[in-house]
């Protein structure tokens, strides 16, 4: 089952990055077509796919690689430089697909984790809060529930869903076929149009006791110690990688703009005023970069050791996440300043733009998160810790 203690830094990520790179040129023509479709088109996925993205976060003993924290980061983050609705979608099926295969008890694993080297494995989409019911029946539960925003549930083959169980109001996830559960087919967004983003519901379906697990649990039943991290520090990477490639390519695409423009009669970019702006944008994102990578270097260091993360820990990741969303953020609003009309017409700078604003308003950046942070780290709950993205005492 491979060494649980230490932390498992792959090989692999150079290639990876490689394929992703490869796929660029794919996934920017493509754009509009996804977005029309509100998904990416299949051979697009396949292609992700194949390049080993879901592939990066399942466990080294069911064939995957198995990437370390700043490895997935940098995964995501290049994988959304190149197409922010891809890398959401990607991330989303990663992180729901990899936590189901390291939390599931063996033989469920196994049945759906068959051959992860030669692509046959099972997809998780779904979401993880606002739970469903779970009645507790013979070998298992009967499920019921809505659930909201299943990102890239056009290519999973499962369903990844927290349920509450009745009688005990333990916090379980579950994984169960797609084909158990009604697609409400509602994704109707301005910004991350191509993730397929949907809602889904089920009424009394059956889902054996081994096809769950407790949501809260740090104790992977496969794989190694970045598994320790659980669900919500998992969830963490994916998102703190999207939003630093997303912010990375907006003022990338910023800089060809005033390229283009730079010399025309009165062309704002070639004021003092763009130059240091852009150059304020820049050191914003470079210094949230480089927060992001000096926590999880810490982090890494106590999963290496065989050790949990502190509360400590567990409220910087989610503040570093909050705080990189909200940095791209405000790049975005200087990107979206001086870019012009390029903001404005069909174009990268306009999909990025849209693509950030939606993803910004997701549960894991909202501001309730961050004054949960400010309440331990000031020292008004000292003694409290974290329960998915609740502070309790």
């Amino acid at each position: 089952m491979g060494d649980k203690g230490r932390l498992h830094v792959s090989a692999e990520l150079a290639e990876v990055l490689e394929r992703i790179d490869a796929l660029g040129g794919m996934l920017d023509e493509r754009a509009d077509t996804a977005e029309e479709l509100g998904r990416l088109p299949e051979d697009t996925a396949r292609a992700l796919l194949d390049a080993g993205i879901v592939r990066a976060e399942l466990p080294l003993c069911l064939g995957g690689y198995e990437f370390a924290p700043r490895q997935l980061i940098e995964t995501v983050e290049r994988l959304s430089y190149h197409d922010a609705s891809a890398g959401w979608t990607m991330f989303a099926l990663q992180l729901m697909t990899a936590t189901t295969s390291a939390y599931l008890a063996g033989d469920a694993a196994a049945e759906l984790f068959p051959d992860v080297p030669n692509g046959k494995y099972a997809l998780l989409s779904g979401h993880g809060t606002r739970p469903g019911w779970a009645v507790p029946v013979e070998g298992g539960y009967r499920v019921s529930g809505q659930w909201q925003f299943a990102s890239g549930m056009a290519h999973a083959t499962h369903i990844h869903s927290a349920i509450q169980v009745e009688g005990t109001g333990e916090l379980r996830v579950l994984a169960m076929p797609k084909s158990q559960v009604t697609l409400d087919g509602n994704w109707d967004v301005l910004g991350l149009r191509a993730t397929h983003s949907i809602d889904y519901h089920c009424t009394d379906v059956y889902v054996p006791y081994e096809y769950t697990y407790v949501a809260t649990t740090h104790t992977p039943v496969s794989g190694g110690a970045v598994y320790r991290l659980g669900l919500v520090n998992m969830s963490a990477i994916g998102h703190t990688g999207w939003a630093l490639g997303v912010g990375r390519r907006l003022l990338d695409e910023l800089k060809r703009v005033a390229a283009a423009r730079t010399g025309s009669r009165g062309a704002a970019v070639d004021t003092s005023q763009f130059h240091a702006e852009y150059a304020t944008a820049e050191a914003k994102l470079r210094a949230a970069r480089a927060w992001v990578n000096d926590l999880w270097q810490d982090v890494e260091q106590t999963l290496d050791q065989g050790e949990l993360p502190s509360t400590e820990q567990e409220t910087l990741i989610r503040l570093a996440l909050n705080h990189t969303t909200s940095t791209v953020y405000e790049v975005g609003g200087t990107v979206h300043r001086w870019a012009g009309s390029a903001a404005i017409r069909r174009g990268p700078v306009d999909r990025f733009l849209r693509d950030l604003g939606t993803g910004a308003q997701h549960m894991t950046s909202s501001p309730v998160v961050l004054q949960n942070c400010g309440k331990w780290l000031s020292g008004a709950q000292p003694d409290a810790r974290w329960s998915f993205l609740d502070l309790t005492t």
